[in-house]
């Protein structure tokens, strides 16, 4: 396949998308099918170029020396970008129902549509002034869609999501300088680009500013102490928050943090040094303390969130034990909790929207109302406990399995970091589901007047989402050897 594929499936969405406000649709439905059919569009694109990858890399910009905008789909990036187009068309298609009264629905899906471009120019940049300067347009795009309700919760937000970025992508851009001058190419290679000739014995440097740098990427990971945005911006609408939680955003800063570490700096310069232990530490103490604070929110949509927190800093640590297993581990957990999380936030969404009920002691006696979506949500939390039979088992025992493979002795508390995160999991998610089947004895059901799942556009996403939760769970073999071969380049 042509390279140019990969600038129109970036290009597609973001010069259709853009439009929308501007064009005179003559009734809702007409506008429902134009954005649907560009987002299935795209992600038909998508998957063809998948299958049958460009060989050559394309440069759009050449500006001087070593720095360019270019794509070049590997991968790595083949990995993103499945994510991202399989679960774009259900969450236009799911979003149409839940933003039918929220109004400025056209602004909305302008920026939503656009996002879709802007994510995939991260999964298919080249190199590291490429994958940076989407990541920058990502905050840009996203941010009005957390404001989109023009609260004040969602102008405080949207602040604190601004300034968390901003901040981020400063101390990223510190670690895209040093690559850029100490890197023999700004190309992502397996296992990185630093020349050390030219680092000489600064090596303290390199890992001071792979710190800095790798900080900086996770903020959209919502690392520790980098956390508080994420739960503050579920004021946004539940397909904003679904996309920031489980695909797009957080996603993103999971992706561009293997980046950095595997393809520029290297694990055979990071491995076993004061940086590793440091960013593990991290990692291991935000996968308890996501979960903790998970457990102590009453509110469904930031209990979800916090539990975002935790579920990302897995993919971290799969990144941060910096071996071949410790990656395939990293990315099975970042392609199957895209899944079940949103899932678990589309349930959510449903509730709100067709009950109007927020926190977790109002979910009470829903269950027999609304059985269709508290099945499915009880199931993806099954799933986020890491049930045997369902994706989240998998991904889960491969971090385990990485860790201990590794040989380092901090890994092994991140080992018990899982176990702890499991149980608390279990514990937060199924309170929920408790509560709504099994309200008590003397429960009136009357209160609940009205209450009723949701029609076919919120439920066939939903469906669909479960039953990948457990083809994954009972069939990973595919998935599993693929990511193996993406690994493998890294030895």
């Amino acid at each position: 396949m042509n390279a140019s594929i990969m600038v129109i499936v970036i290009l597609l969405p973001i010069l259709a998308g853009a439009p929308i406000p501007l064009i005179p649709f003559k009734n809702r439905t007409q506008m429902m099918v134009y954005i649907e059919g560009i987002v299935l569009l795209n992600s038909i694109l998508v998957i063809a170029m998948l299958f049958h990858r460009p060989e050559e890399a394309l440069v759009l910009f050449k500006f001087t020396g070593n720095l360019s905008i270019s794509f070049r789909l590997d991968g790595l990036g083949t990995v993103f970008a499945g994510i991202v187009s399989a679960l774009w068309p259900l969450a236009t298609l799911y979003s149409f129902e839940y933003m039918k009264h929220e109004g400025h629905e056209k602004y909305f899906f302008m920026f939503y549509v656009i996002t879709y471009g802007v994510t995939l120019g991260i999964a298919l940049a080249e190199d590291i002034l490429t994958m940076y300067f989407f990541y920058e347009m990502l905050t840009l795009v996203t941010l009005p869609l957390i404001l989109h309700t023009l609260s004040r919760e969602a102008v405080l937000a949207s602040r604190t999501y601004l300034y968390y970025s901003l901040g981020g992508a400063a101390f990223a851009f510190i670690g895209m300088v040093f690559v850029l001058t100490y890197g023999t190419t700004s190309v992502f290679t397996p296992g990185g680009v630093i020349d050390l000739a030219k680092l000489g014995d600064r090596k303290n440097l390199l890992l001071i500013i792979y710190v800095i740098c790798f900080c900086g990427f996770s903020v959209k990971s919502a690392m520790w102490p980098f956390s508080s945005w994420l739960p503050k911006a579920g004021v946004a609408p539940t397909p904003v928050t679904a996309l920031l939680h489980a695909v797009a955003v957080v996603k993103a800063g999971a992706f561009t943090t293997i980046r950095v570490t595997y393809y520029s700096f290297g694990t055979e310069l990071l491995r076993g040094t004061w940086a590793q232990y440091l960013l593990m530490t991290l990692v291991i103490f935000t996968i308890v303390y996501g979960c903790s604070r998970a457990l102590k929110e009453t509110h469904l949509k930031r209990r979800l969130a916090w539990s975002t927190v935790s579920n990302l800093s897995y993919i971290l640590f799969g990144v941060v034990l910096m071996t071949p297993a410790g990656l395939v581990g990293a990315l099975s957990h970042m392609v199957f909790h895209a899944v079940m999380k949103i899932c678990s936030f589309f349930c959510a969404g449903a509730v709100i929207y067709k009950s109007g009920k927020n926190y977790i002691h109002e979910l009470e006696g829903m269950g027999r109302k609304m059985p269709k979506v508290f099945v499915i949500f009880t199931i993806s939390g099954l799933a986020l406990m890491g049930v045997p039979g369902l994706c989240g088992f998998i991904s889960k025992w491969n971090l385990a399995k990485a860790a201990v493979e590794s040989q380092n002795p901090l890994a092994y508390v991140g080992v018990a970091a899982l176990l702890v995160s499991a149980l608390l999991t279990a514990i937060y998610m199924m309170t929920i589901s408790v509560r709504a089947f099994f309200p008590g004895k003397n429960f009136d059901y009357n209160s609940l007047k009205g209450v009723e799942d949701p029609n076919w556009m919120m439920l066939l996403p939903l469906v669909l989402f479960v039953i990948a939760m457990f083809v994954f769970g009972l069939h990973s073999e595919p998935v599993i050897s693929g990511l193996e071969t993406i690994a493998s380049a890294m030895q």
